[in-house]
């Protein structure tokens, strides 16, 4: 629990910081933005208020008299023009910009001459084809960039200089910035960290509430984590998170699946061991018990009493041998190693080659062997040596429960659902319904007739037929009664070429 919210903790303060950031970014951004675009607005707005000032000066004063510059007139003006608005700074410049007098304050100036460029360009006019505002030379400052107002002096429409005034001179600009930098500070700051606090406190929210199916996939991760193999992510929505609760989902299911698998596997492990450390008991004791006689009476015991343990020696390996294979064969069914390769084949000719495998083993109990067959069958689509082991199953089964003078058939018939069915009946002791519901389960032992003598029965050999059926998707009937046989059936599928 400590680590998931470690994790969501983490997670979430790095998320609120990065978007801290990120607002501070904005913020300072658009102050500076707010900045340069009122500055803009206020250059603007001071030309086009005063864009008319300097051709007032050449309305009202005479500036050249014979050709000299009327100096006195000038000045007057200029001090009358500074009186009312101090801000300005006027300047007198010659047809090549080179300035001729001026009214600034301090009565200092740093350049001879003021480019001409855009004094042309705003005689031209300002409007739409024009930028907004035009910025022309400062002479108290070299490289520095001022709006302003200008005019053309003509005398018998002959061009004898320019008036150009300077709207924003030094002593505005110190003062403008000296209020706009207390302004900014005063006002843009408040409402900056007001904007920046209600803004993280919105995005904070915002941040808790879109990580919420987070916290429920790392709280269900973490149950998993601890145990809980049934936690499963609740599906709610489209997106990207979907996506990771579907791909959580089916990641769990397959981890447990696979840890029933290997549960099943173990525990199939532990029968195994437990299954053949008990039947491998009882023939090892036989053989074990038979040899130390023959070691002991190796001197005094007859020829015919010597082959007769022989001979019960070679049943019991025979028997462990048969056992040791069964137990291997079932083994590989049972862990989904064994894959059906099918192909299409002739079951009539099938059945014929174990019925005749089997003709000399039931002939020497006095059993009768019996295959019923219509004259022809189509083929059929499966695995030929696994189909073969289940007849060699059923078969052997039938020849151990049925009594000497019975018989034991194999019957072949077409189903009209395309399906070839094979049915193997004896005329033994019978089951009951309460056997038959476990006579396929591993190691299960019918205790009737002869078995019951010799200790023999089912075993694994039902088993193992279900199983092989199971994997070519096809299962196993019974049929019995008590006293009155058996008859097991199973089906498989026609081949569709």
């Amino acid at each position: 629990m400590n680590a998931s919210k470690k994790i969501y903790n983490t997670l979430f303060w790095r998320i609120a910081g990065t978007l801290l950031l990120l607002l501070i970014l904005l913020g300072v951004g658009y102050t500076l933005m707010t900045s340069y675009y009122a500055n803009r607005y206020f250059q603007e707005t001071t030309q086009r208020l005063n864009k008319d000032l300097a051709q007032y000066t050449v309305d009202h004063v005479e500036t050249f008299v014979d050709d000299t510059v009327n100096t006195k007139a000038i000045q007057d003006i200029m001090h009358s023009m500074m009186i009312i608005n101090p801000s300005v700074e006027v300047y007198l410049l010659d047809t090549k910009g080179k300035i001729l007098t001026f009214v600034a304050p301090y009565k200092k100036i740093k350049m001879e001459s003021v480019d001409l460029a855009p004094v042309r360009t705003f005689i031209a006019g300002l409007g739409e084809d024009h930028p907004p505002f035009i910025m022309g030379d400062d002479p108290r400052d070299p490289g520095g960039q001022k709006v302003f107002s200008a005019a053309p002096i003509k005398v018998d429409e002959q061009l004898k200089g320019y008036y150009y005034v300077v709207l924003a001179g030094e002593k505005q600009g110190s003062v403008t910035s000296t209020l706009v930098g207390s302004y900014f500070l005063r006002v843009g700051a408040r409402a900056f960290f007001l904007t920046l606090f209600a803004a993280l406190v919105v995005g904070l929210l915002a941040v808790w509430f879109l990580t919420q199916n987070l916290r429920t996939i790392v709280e269900t991760v973490r149950r998993f984590k601890e145990g809980d193999y049934q936690a499963r992510i609740e599906n709610k929505g489209k997106g990207e998170l979907t996506v990771l609760s579907d791909t959580f989902n089916d990641m769990a299911d397959t981890i447990v699946r696979n840890i029933d698998d290997l549960k099943a596997v173990e525990n199939l492990r532990r029968e195994l061991t437990a299954n053949v450390s008990h039947d491998l008991r009882t023939p090892l004791a036989i053989m074990q018990g038979y040899v130390e006689t023959l070691m002991i009476k190796k001197d005094t015991i007859s020829n015919e009493d010597r082959e007769k343990y022989l001979k019960i020696i070679l049943s019991s390996t025979e028997k462990m041998g048969k056992l040791i294979k069964q137990l291997f064969e079932y083994s590989k069914l049972e862990a989904q190693q064994v894959k059906p390769e099918k192909e299409p084949f002739f079951i009539t000719e099938l059945a014929q080659d174990v019925i005749h495998k089997y003709e000399i083993l039931a002939g020497d109990k006095g059993i009768s062997m019996e295959l019923k067959r219509p004259d022809e069958l189509p083929l059929v689509f499966a695995d030929v040596a696994l189909v073969e082991r289940v007849l060699q199953n059923l078969i052997d089964n039938a020849i151990k429960f049925t009594p000497q003078g019975g018989k034991v058939s194999l019957e072949l018939s077409a189903k009209e659902d395309r399906e070839i069915e094979i049915k193997v009946s004896d005329t033994g002791p019978g089951m009951s319904e309460q056997e038959q519901s476990y006579i396929f389960e591993r190691y299960h032992r019918l205790k009737t007739g002869e078995a019951k003598s010799n200790g023999s029965g089912a075993g694994l050999g039902l088993a193992i037929v279900k199983k092989i059926l199971e994997i070519h998707n096809a299962t196993i009937q019974v049929i019995s009664q008590p006293n009155q046989g058996a008859s097991f059936m199973f089906q498989l599928p026609v081949y569709q070429q």
